[in-house]
């Protein structure tokens, strides 16, 4: 890419099919023909030349897809406005977002009903842990329906993988804002764990797939810390503000991870 448009070497590479494009080309020049006619118009063009056979087969096709268009009513209103969101959220997600918010509902009742781990707010223990389970079911094969679409579009990679965490953030932090104002728990004490444990997520994701990453990091919390913590009563290093200097650590180590492997999020490895 150069400059606001892509390169003609770029262009004329990606219309004769790509093999000789590198995979962060590909992803770029897709990406960008979302939204710029120009390189649309010379994409156009760059086929007629480098790919006559292609050129050929698409008139061939509008040809025949031409005269059911125009008989074809435009999508609804509604309808665009739920593509649009679909690029944030996806349907499965929103049972499993509304466990996380139960969760952390429940977790604030039993602090402020007294039925807690002593000393322990359940809130700070489960909020690590509860926007992991929303990031795993936004990008996780067996819950997309749609799988095959997610993966092979232009923006299958980072860039949706943080839509969607995003997305899931927005759900599950107001809650947990609400149940650390509640409890008497500082916002940095669940707000640097719970991004901290998020990033990871992703940075493990781009290695094993980001369900089996959330996953394990579930099941390591709740060994390590949420088990030991109950059966104690006592809070764990992890959770006092002693330890907020390594979760900072984590969490820009695994924003250097994301970044480092960024391209790791295009193959479909990242979706187990």
């Amino acid at each position: 890419m150069s400059g606001e448009h892509a390169s003609t070497r770029i262009i004329e590479a990606y219309a004769r099919g790509g093999t000789d494009l590198a995979a962060d080309e590909v992803w770029a020049v897709e990406a960008h023909l979302e939204a710029c006619r120009v390189c649309r118009d010379r994409m156009s063009a760059a086929v007629g030349t480098e790919a006559p056979a292609v050129a050929s087969l698409v008139d061939t096709v509008w040809s025949g897809l031409e005269p059911r268009l125009a008989g074809t009513a435009t999508m609804p209103r509604g309808r665009r406005r739920s593509a649009r969101l679909s690029r944030w959220l996806m349907p499965t997600m929103v049972p499993w977002l509304a466990m996380v918010v139960g969760v952390t509902l429940m977790a604030l009742l039993l602090d402020l009903a007294g039925t807690g781990s002593g000393e322990v707010s359940l809130v700070l223990l489960f909020a690590p842990v509860l926007p992991v389970l929303g990031v795993a079911a936004s990008w996780s094969r067996g819950l997309d329906p749609a799988y095959e679409l997610t993966a092979s579009a232009p923006r299958a990679g980072l860039h949706l993988v943080l839509r969607r965490t995003a997305s899931v953030l927005c759900a599950v932090v107001p809650a947990l804002l609400v149940g650390g104002w509640a409890t008497g728990v500082t916002a940095a004490q669940w707000l640097l764990p719970c991004l901290a444990f998020t990033v990871t997520t992703l940075a493990l994701g781009g290695v094993v797939g980001v369900t089996r990453a959330a996953v394990v990091l579930a099941a390591a919390w709740a060994a390590v810390v949420v088990a030991p913590t109950l059966a104690t009563s006592r809070t764990a290093f992890a959770l006092q503000a002693g330890g907020l200097p390594a979760w900072g650590l984590l969490l820009a180590l695994g924003v250097g991870v994301v970044i480092a492997r960024r391209d790791a999020y295009s193959v479909l490895g990242a979706h187990r």
